[in-house]
C-alpha cells in the first residue's frame, strides 16, 4: 500500500473518531455551552492530543444513581425528605427557632436539591489551629468503642500520618472496626506499605478513584475533597484539616497553618456517617450499604445548634453547594465574612456579591497572602480586585497560610466545610459543608475572622492599581485558565 494511501487512511479514522467523540460531547454529556465549545476546538486543532486529554479530563462522572442506592434505599431517603419538607411547613411541629423561621428558603433548598436534613439537638466545637484539632481527634480516638470511620483528601506519610496510623492500628488490635477512606491523588505520596499492619490488625483501607498501576487516572479530574471522622456514631470532625505535618505549622514555606474545622455531637453525626458509608462502598465497588442503618438512628442529645449536612460532585445534577453560598449571601441583610485559600467564582457567584455590595451589605474577603498554587493566586487576586471597586473589603492573611473554608452571614448563619469558592469545588470535586443556624456558634466564627483580621493587610483600590504590567499579565493569563484551575 502506498504512502499516501495509508496516509488517507489515518486521516479519515482520526477525522471520524472526532466526528464521534464531538457527538458524545453534544448529544450524550449535555455539558454546558462553554465546556462543548472547548472540547469541540480541542478536537479539531489536536486530534490526537485531544483526545487522550479528553480521556483524563474530560470524561463525566455517571449521574444516574452514582452510589447504586437500591429502590427501598430512593424511597427510604424521599420519604425521609417529604416528611421534613411536611413539617417545616408546620413550625410548631418542628419547633423552628427565629433563624430558622428566616432562613427557610435556604433549608427548603438544600433539603430538596441535596437531600440535606436538618436536625436541631447538636453541639458544635470549633477548631482553628491543627494541634488541637488532632489533639482533639487522637482523644477521641482513643476512646472508641465500636467503630471508627476515617476519610481525608490528604494523608502524608509523614509523623502526623503515621501518629494517626497507629492510634488506629491500636484501636484495630482492640477489636474497634476501622474503615480508612483516602483520595488517591490528594495522597499520592502514600506506598500501599503504608497501611499494611492495620490490614493485618483487621482495619480495613479503601481509595478513591483508584489509579490503574499507579500511573493512570482516568478520574484525575475529579477528586474526593472531603475530611471526615466518625467515632461510634457518636463524633464527627468536619473541615478543612487534612492529615500532614502542614497542616501543624511545620512545613517552612507556609508557616502557621489557619484552617477550620467542627467537631459534632448529634443527630448530624449520623448525616455525616450516612455521606462516609456511601463514598466507601463506592470505592469498594459494593451496593451493599444498607443505608437505613447508618442515618437518622440517633438518640436524642442535649445540643441546641440547628445544622444541615450538605455535600456535592460531579455526578449531582446541580450545583448544590454553589447555590447555597449564592443564596447564603443573596439572603445577608448586614454582613457576609468569607475566608477562603482560592477565590476563583463563576459568573453567577460574582453577581451575588455584587448585588449583595450594591445593598450595602458589608462584605469581606479574606485570602493568603502567599500562593501555593501560582495560577490560582494570581486569578484569586484578581477576582478579588474585581470586587473592591463594588465596595467589598478585600484581607490579605500575612500569619501563614489561610486554607479556611467559612461564610458567616448576618452573625446568625455560617458554612464550614471542605468547599472552596472555585469551580473545581463546584462542578469537579466530591465535597461535604455543614451549615449552621446558630447565633453563638455564628458569633464565634465571626469572633474568629475578626481575630484574623490582626493578622492581615488590607487590599485597598489604590494598592490594587499599583500593580505592575507583569502581575497584570500574570493576572490575564490566569484569568483565561480559571475554569480548570
Amino acid at each position: 500500500m502506498e504512502l499516501n494511501n495509508i496516509i488517507t487512511i489515518v486521516v479519515s479514522l482520526v477525522t471520524v473518531i472526532n466526528i464521534l467523540l464531538a457527538g458524545l460531547v453534544v448529544f450524550i454529556e449535555r455539558r454546558n455551552i462553554a465546556s462543548t465549545w472547548a472540547w469541540l476546538m480541542i478536537f479539531l486543532f489536536i486530534p490526537i492530543i485531544g483526545f487522550l486529554a479528553y480521556l483524563f479530563f474530560g470524561r463525566q462522572v455517571k449521574k444516574k444513581n452514582f452510589y447504586h442506592l437500591s429502590a427501598e434505599e430512593e424511597r427510604f431517603l424521599k420519604s425521609a425528605v417529604d416528611e421534613q419538607e411536611r413539617k417545616l411547613q408546620n413550625s410548631d411541629e418542628f419547633n423552628q427557632t427565629k433563624i430558622l423561621k428566616d432562613h427557610s428558603k435556604l433549608l427548603l433548598m438544600n433539603l430538596k436539591s441535596a437531600t440535606a436534613l436538618i436536625s436541631t439537638d447538636n453541639e458544635i466545637d470549633i477548631f482553628n489551629d491543627g494541634e488541637d484539632k488532632f489533639s482533639a481527634l487522637f482523644e477521641d480516638i482513643r476512646a472508641a468503642k465500636h467503630e471508627i470511620n476515617i476519610q481525608y483528601y490528604i494523608i502524608q506519610p509523614d509523623s502526623l500520618g503515621k501518629k494517626l496510623r497507629d492510634e488506629l492500628i491500636i484501636k484495630a488490635k482492640e477489636g474497634v472496626k476501622v474503615r480508612v477512606l483516602y483520595d488517591e491523588i490528594g495522597s499520592k505520596r502514600i506506598k500501599s506499605t503504608f497501611f499494611k499492619e492495620l490490614v493485618s490488625s483487621g482495619g480495613e483501607v479503601e481509595v478513591f478513584f483508584p489509579s490503574f498501576l499507579k500511573l493512570i487516572n482516568f478520574r484525575i479530574n475529579n477528586r474526593n475533597h472531603r475530611k471526615l471522622c466518625i467515632i461510634d456514631g457518636k463524633v464527627a470532625y468536619i473541615g478543612g484539616f487534612n492529615v500532614g505535618n502542614e497542616y501543624l505549622g511545620q512545613n517552612k514555606k507556609f508557616g502557621y497553618w489557619r484552617d477550620t474545622h467542627l467537631k459534632v455531637k448529634g443527630e448530624s453525626v449520623n448525616h455525616i456517617q450516612g455521606r462516609f458509608v456511601l463514598d466507601w462502598y463506592q470505592a469498594k465497588r459494593e451496593d451493599n450499604h444498607k443505608l437505613e442503618q447508618f442515618v437518622f438512628q440517633a438518640e436524642k442529645h442535649s445540643g441546641s445548634s440547628p445544622v444541615q449536612i450538605v455535600d456535592s460532585g460531579p455526578h449531582s445534577e446541580t450545583e448544590h453547594l454553589k447555590y447555597m453560598y449564592i443564596k447564603l449571601i443573596m439572603s445577608a441583610k448586614k454582613s457576609v465574612y468569607i475566608q477562603t485559600p482560592y477565590f476563583i467564582p463563576d459568573a453567577s457567584f460574582m453577581d451575588a456579591c455584587k448585588m449583595a455590595l450594591l445593598t450595602g451589605v458589608d462584605l469581606r474577603i479574606m485570602i493568603p497572602n502567599k500562593p501555593d498554587h501560582p495560577f490560582v493566586y494570581w486569578a484569586t487576586l484578581l477576582y478579588a480586585g474585581e470586587l473592591l471597586n463594588y465596595g467589598a473589603k478585600i484581607l490579605l492573611y500575612e500569619k501563614g497560610f489561610i486554607h479556611a473554608k467559612t461564610i458567616v452571614v448576618d452573625n446568625e448563619v455560617a458554612s464550614v466545610g471542605t468547599t472552596n469558592i472555585d469551580m473545581r469545588s463546584f462542578k469537579l470535586n466530591f465535597e461535604v459543608n455543614a451549615i449552621i443556624y446558630d447565633e453563638k456558634v455564628s458569633k464565634q466564627l465571626n469572633d474568629m475572622f475578626i481575630e484574623d483580621t490582626m493578622h492581615s493587610s488590607e487590599l485597598t483600590i489604590e494598592k490594587y492599581k499599583e500593580r505592575s504590567l507583569y502581575i497584570r499579565f500574570k493576572e490575564a493569563i490566569s484569568r483565561l485558565l480559571s475554569p480548570i484551575l
